[in-house]
């Protein structure tokens, strides 16, 4: 019997996650300076599991020929 296909998800397991496993939260508490190694593993911090930062837009710079005659202008 297969499944309807109205059912079927388009982008299964290929989104952002929003719950991280043990080990890779000690890895960022390790990275920010929170976890030290003995330390318990059990009751840990939450941590973000990811950051929305807007994308740094380029100055577009005029080519040199272009540059040169505005200057002696």
């Amino acid at each position: 019997m297969s499944i309807h296909s109205s059912l079927k998800l388009s982008s299964a397991g290929g989104g952002q996650r929003n719950v991280w496993t043990r080990m890779e939260r000690l890895v960022a508490l390790k990275k920010a300076g929170r976890w030290k190694d003995g330390e318990a593993v059990e009751g840990l911090p939450k941590v973000r599991t990811s950051f929305k930062a807007k994308a740094k837009r380029a100055k577009k710079e005029e080519p040199a020929a272009e540059a040169d005659a505005k200057k002696k202008k």
